[in-house]
């Protein structure tokens, strides 16, 4: 099979090769899945760039698929061949979606949605799970609450906005300026250019904030959140200084990783199919063009999702 490899060296784009390998066999519990289409995370150039969670890169990258059930492994009920799947590897040492085939339990997956496509499909799971557990399983968030979404136009954020106008929210969206009619039109109350205006002038009363991000953004998001409201930071690096800070104004700070799980892709392949969530796709690449994705990526203009198709 094809697949982009990252041989035992960490660096730029460059780095990644079309290579052939072996089509992998599905172990007991997991199934073999021909990849249709496989979604690209800043993680994926996070992780080929330098050690984040792996002691050596990793050989294969790439977690998001939306592909067809090739193979069961023992002890497989949910699915047989044939069957349309799309999900999340277990994030983080689960990788592998960036081939022309890939193995992974069969609960990280749920059947796909007829109404969307594999390209659609693929660029949903992890941002979308990584929403769906933020701001329900995390937050609980409920109607008529406010919610402060950074990075409003991004792979998460744009996702995490769809989903907090489900559940009945207000929402307030941070992002570039030329990206503020994108966010408005996925349903955002309000929308701060992050480049212009410090949101701590014109946001207060936030009852749940999304930060993607590492930078001081977390703790000066703590300056407009009730009393008792959450703050889920979507990466690691949480300071004492932010978790003190947190505690002196009896907000909760939740550092959140997100998990391969059924029952949330379950939900997920639900709101997809009702038209709730909808990924919006900047362009789907041929695999054969993943250095490509990645230089896009690590330029940090992306509207939404870039999507890999073998």
């Amino acid at each position: 099979m094809r697949a982009i490899s990252q041989q035992d060296v960490y660096g730029g784009p460059e780095v990644l090769e079309e290579v052939e390998l072996p089509v992998p066999e599905p172990g007991p519990g997991q199934i073999l899945v021909r990849v249709r289409a496989a979604g690209v995370n800043p993680t994926d150039w996070k992780n080929r760039a330098r050690r984040v969670w792996f002691e050596r890169p990793p050989q294969i990258l790439g977690w998001d698929l939306s592909g067809t059930v090739e193979k069961t492994g023992f002890g497989v009920t949910l699915f047989e061949p044939g069957d349309e799947v799309f999900g999340m590897l277990p994030y983080p040492h689960g990788v592998g979606s960036h081939a022309e085939y890939t193995v992974g339990p069969a609960r990280a997956f749920a059947r796909k949605p007829a109404e969307i496509d594999h390209v659609q499909a693929a660029a949903l799971p992890l941002a979308a799970l990584t929403a769906y557990q933020a701001l329900v399983d995390t937050a609980d968030v409920q109607p008529g609450q406010h919610v402060l979404i950074h990075a409003a136009a991004g792979g998460v954020g744009h996702l995490a906005v769809q989903l907090a106008k489900h559940l009945g929210a207000r929402v307030t969206g941070t992002a570039s300026e030329a990206k503020h009619d994108f966010v408005r039109s996925l349903g955002a109350d309000d929308v701060v250019d992050y480049r212009t205006t410090d949101f701590r002038d014109v946001v207060r009363d936030v009852d749940t904030a999304l930060v993607p991000l590492t930078d001081d953004t977390r703790i000066r998001t703590l300056d407009v959140l009730r009393p008792s409201g959450t703050l889920v930071a979507l990466l690691p690096g949480a300071a004492e200084a932010e978790l003190a800070a947190a505690a002196r104004r009896g907000v909760r700070y939740a550092a959140m990783l997100v998990e391969h799980d059924h029952t949330g892709m379950t939900a997920v392949a639900d709101l997809a199919r009702k038209g709730v969530l909808r990924a919006h796709v900047q362009e789907a690449l041929p695999l054969s063009e993943a250095v490509r994705a990645h230089v896009m990526g690590e330029e940090g203009h992306l509207t939404g999702k870039l999507v890999l198709v073998p």
